[in-house]
Protein backbone atom coordinates (compact mmCIF):
# COMPACT_ATOMS: atom_id res chain seq x y z
CA UNK A 1 0.00 0.00 0.00
CA UNK A 2 0.96 3.35 -0.51
CA UNK A 3 0.29 6.58 1.01
CA UNK A 4 -1.28 9.12 -0.18
CA UNK A 5 0.09 12.70 -0.07
CA UNK A 6 -1.40 15.78 -1.15
CA UNK A 7 0.71 18.91 -3.47
CA UNK A 8 -0.47 21.89 -2.80
CA UNK A 9 -1.20 21.96 -6.87
CA UNK A 10 -3.73 19.50 -7.08
CA UNK A 11 -5.77 20.63 -3.68
CA UNK A 12 -9.03 21.44 -4.24
CA UNK A 13 -10.76 23.88 -1.60
CA UNK A 14 -14.49 24.22 -1.17
CA UNK A 15 -16.36 26.48 0.30
CA UNK A 16 -19.27 25.95 3.82
CA UNK A 17 -21.32 28.11 5.21
CA UNK A 18 -22.49 27.90 8.84
CA UNK A 19 -25.36 29.71 10.94
CA UNK A 20 -23.57 30.57 14.40
CA UNK A 21 -26.73 31.45 15.97
CA UNK A 22 -27.48 29.49 19.20
CA UNK A 23 -24.05 27.28 18.99
CA UNK A 24 -21.29 27.15 21.86
CA UNK A 25 -18.04 29.00 21.15
CA UNK A 26 -15.77 26.28 21.91
CA UNK A 27 -17.78 23.16 20.06
CA UNK A 28 -18.31 25.38 17.14
CA UNK A 29 -14.58 26.54 16.82
CA UNK A 30 -13.05 22.89 17.11
CA UNK A 31 -15.49 22.07 14.26
CA UNK A 32 -14.11 25.12 12.31
CA UNK A 33 -10.73 24.60 12.79
CA UNK A 34 -10.93 20.54 12.10
CA UNK A 35 -12.19 22.28 8.52
CA UNK A 36 -10.10 25.34 7.97
CA UNK A 37 -7.15 22.86 8.61
CA UNK A 38 -8.43 19.90 6.40
CA UNK A 39 -8.38 17.30 8.39
CA UNK A 40 -12.05 16.29 7.32
CA UNK A 41 -10.63 14.99 3.72
CA UNK A 42 -8.81 11.54 3.48
CA UNK A 43 -6.15 12.91 1.80
CA UNK A 44 -4.79 15.27 4.48
CA UNK A 45 -1.66 16.01 4.49
CA UNK A 46 -0.05 18.24 7.95
CA UNK A 47 2.36 20.35 6.10
CA UNK A 48 -0.06 21.00 3.00
CA UNK A 49 -3.22 23.36 3.36
CA UNK A 50 -5.38 21.32 1.84
CA UNK A 51 -8.79 22.83 4.12
CA UNK A 52 -11.52 24.52 2.74
CA UNK A 53 -13.04 28.44 2.99
CA UNK A 54 -15.26 28.52 5.97
CA UNK A 55 -17.86 31.53 6.10
CA UNK A 56 -19.72 31.83 9.61
CA UNK A 57 -23.03 34.47 9.28
CA UNK A 58 -24.75 35.59 13.01
CA UNK A 59 -21.23 35.66 14.57
CA UNK A 60 -22.95 37.81 17.15
CA UNK A 61 -25.55 35.22 18.48
CA UNK A 62 -23.12 32.74 19.82
CA UNK A 63 -23.35 31.20 22.96
CA UNK A 64 -21.20 30.61 26.15
CA UNK A 65 -21.98 27.78 28.61
CA UNK A 66 -21.83 27.91 31.90
CA UNK A 67 -20.90 32.08 33.38
CA UNK A 68 -18.17 32.34 31.49
CA UNK A 69 -19.53 35.45 29.54
CA UNK A 70 -19.08 37.17 32.61
CA UNK A 71 -15.98 34.87 34.17
CA UNK A 72 -13.79 34.36 30.84
CA UNK A 73 -11.41 37.33 29.94
CA UNK A 74 -9.83 38.34 26.84
CA UNK A 75 -6.45 40.28 27.52
CA UNK A 76 -4.61 43.22 25.18
CA UNK A 77 -1.60 43.85 25.69
CA UNK A 78 -0.20 47.44 24.01
CA UNK A 79 3.57 47.11 24.34
CA UNK A 80 3.43 49.86 26.95
CA UNK A 81 4.08 49.99 31.00
CA UNK A 82 0.30 49.56 32.40
CA UNK A 83 -0.89 48.89 29.03
CA UNK A 84 -2.78 45.33 30.09
CA UNK A 85 -6.20 45.79 28.84
CA UNK A 86 -8.87 42.92 30.17
CA UNK A 87 -12.11 42.37 28.81
CA UNK A 88 -14.65 40.07 29.82
CA UNK A 89 -16.66 38.03 27.13
CA UNK A 90 -19.73 40.18 27.43
CA UNK A 91 -18.27 43.20 26.17
CA UNK A 92 -15.83 41.43 23.98
CA UNK A 93 -18.96 40.02 22.46
CA UNK A 94 -21.02 43.37 22.19
CA UNK A 95 -17.77 45.23 20.97
CA UNK A 96 -16.07 42.91 18.76
CA UNK A 97 -18.17 39.63 18.00
CA UNK A 98 -15.71 38.32 15.26
CA UNK A 99 -12.87 38.45 17.90
CA UNK A 100 -14.53 36.24 20.12
CA UNK A 101 -14.42 33.74 17.77
CA UNK A 102 -11.53 34.23 15.57
CA UNK A 103 -9.58 34.23 18.70
CA UNK A 104 -11.01 30.62 19.80
CA UNK A 105 -10.84 28.88 16.20
CA UNK A 106 -7.00 30.72 15.91
CA UNK A 107 -5.94 28.86 19.35
CA UNK A 108 -7.01 25.52 18.23
CA UNK A 109 -4.54 25.70 15.23
CA UNK A 110 -0.80 25.03 15.80
CA UNK A 111 1.26 27.57 16.08
CA UNK A 112 3.16 28.04 12.66
CA UNK A 113 3.43 29.65 8.97
CA UNK A 114 0.66 27.41 8.00
CA UNK A 115 -1.53 28.64 10.69
CA UNK A 116 -1.29 31.50 9.78
CA UNK A 117 -2.36 31.05 6.13
CA UNK A 118 -4.93 29.19 7.03
CA UNK A 119 -6.93 31.59 9.57
CA UNK A 120 -7.25 33.82 6.74
CA UNK A 121 -9.67 31.21 5.16
CA UNK A 122 -12.31 32.40 7.66
CA UNK A 123 -14.77 34.64 6.85
CA UNK A 124 -17.00 36.28 9.68
CA UNK A 125 -19.84 38.31 9.59
CA UNK A 126 -22.03 40.14 12.06
CA UNK A 127 -25.78 39.56 10.58
CA UNK A 128 -27.34 37.02 8.23
CA UNK A 129 -25.60 38.20 4.99
CA UNK A 130 -22.62 37.21 3.50
CA UNK A 131 -20.40 38.35 0.26
CA UNK A 132 -19.65 35.18 -1.23
CA UNK A 133 -22.21 33.87 -3.08
CA UNK A 134 -20.58 33.54 -6.32
CA UNK A 135 -18.37 30.64 -5.13
CA UNK A 136 -21.58 28.91 -4.29
CA UNK A 137 -20.89 27.77 -0.53
CA UNK A 138 -22.51 24.27 0.73
CA UNK A 139 -24.17 24.00 4.56
CA UNK A 140 -22.00 22.79 7.06
CA UNK A 141 -21.79 19.25 7.47
CA UNK A 142 -23.12 18.02 10.58
CA UNK A 143 -20.52 14.79 10.77
CA UNK A 144 -17.77 17.22 11.50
Amino acid sequence: MSTTIARPETVEHGWYVIDAADQTVGRLSTRIATVLRGKHKTDFTSHVDCGDYVIVINVEKVVFSGRKLDQKEYYRYTGRPGGLGRRTARQVLDEDPERVLRQAVKGMLPKNRLSRQVIGKLKLYVGGEHPHAAQQPQPFPDHI
